[in-house]
């Protein structure tokens, strides 16, 4: 099933953002499983646990013949020098290394037809509930000897401050590529975390995309925050072979180390969002964020 929204001009600002010079938390306001019994391949238990803690894992979601595929998509990209000439590949800072190619899957073919794979788009409908839309795809490389940090985020205060997302209605899924190890770099998410939400300080500067891609300041939920859910809800690491995945909801807090190991972490990532909670203008930036970060394509997969 296909069909294309067409965005409503405004709605409400129910997670204000970057407008206070305090730090808040806000409950959420919106259902994390929009679905009722196992509506999809997500039996029942996986999806009350994705609704209590706010992710789900998923073993073996690729066959060793296609991480093998993929891997070599991915080294592909890297290094094409038309690729990485390509605005929508970010680098580095200190390596000059490629830390993460966005809209993949409108440069990559094999990636375009992974992100329409009824394994994952099956799997995100059931979640939220309706037909899903590609808000952002992306690789990311956390090479050896040198793959940077991604600080503590909930990526829903971005999407909505900078996107115009008005609801957390979008999933994740996380695909890795390479063995995750506690040692790499893996992803790690506060269970629990995303049933709060984290106003954040600082204001938006115009093109904040350019210097956040790279490493994120304004944005970042403030410490005393990060202790009192850390303290709640404790950290959850997530290692596993290449093939396997997480799915996560959209306000999970999360982030990952630095990677000084001789082990690469690389993974494909897609979000889905729910055709019927398409973006809006920006609730806190001066500008929307380009198209191939955060799509204005609302046509269903």
């Amino acid at each position: 099933m296909t069909s294309t929204v067409t965005p409503p001009t405004t709605v409400p600002d129910e997670y204000p953002t970057r407008k206070r010079r305090t730090p808040r938390l806000i409950y959420r306001r919106d259902p994390v499983v929009h679905t009722t019994g196992a509506s999809g391949p997500i039996d029942e238990a996986t999806l009350a646990g994705y609704d209590r803690n706010g992710f789900l894992t998923i073993d073996e979601l690729l066959t060793p013949d296609e991480v093998a595929t993929f891997t070599a998509e991915l080294e592909r990209l890297a290094s094409d020098e038309k690729v990485r000439a390509d605005e929508r590949t970010v680098v580095e800072k200190s390596s000059n290394e490629v830390r993460s190619i966005f809209e993949v899957h409108k440069i990559s073919d094999l990636v375009g037809k992974l992100v329409a794979d009824p394994r994952l788009v099956d799997r995100a409908r059931q979640i939220l509930g309706s037909d899903v839309y590609v808000h952002q795809s992306r690789i990311n490389y956390k090479p050896g000897f040198g793959g940077g940090s991604f600080y503590w985020h909930s990526d829903f205060e971005t999407w909505h401050a900078e996107d115009g997302m008005p609801a957390m209605r979008a999933v994740s899924i996380s695909i890795a590529l390479t063995e995750n190890y506690p040692q790499n770099g893996c992803l790690m998410i506060m269970p629990g975390s995303h049933r709060t939400f984290v106003s954040c300080v600082g204001e938006t500067p115009a093109e904040h995309y350019k210097q956040s891609l790279k490493e994120q300041e304004v944005g970042t939920p403030d410490q005393d925050s990060l202790k009192l859910l850390a303290g709640k809800h404790g950290i959850e690491q997530f290692t596993g072979p290449a093939g396997s995945a997480v799915m996560f909801d959209c306000n999970c807090m999360h982030g990952s180390n630095g990677n000084i190991t001789p082990y690469p972490r690389s993974n494909i990532f897609v979000v889905f969002n729910s055709v019927e909670n398409t973006p809006v203008e920006p609730f806190a930036a001066p500008q929307r964020r380009p198209s191939f970060i955060a799509s204005r394509d609302f046509t269903a997969v």
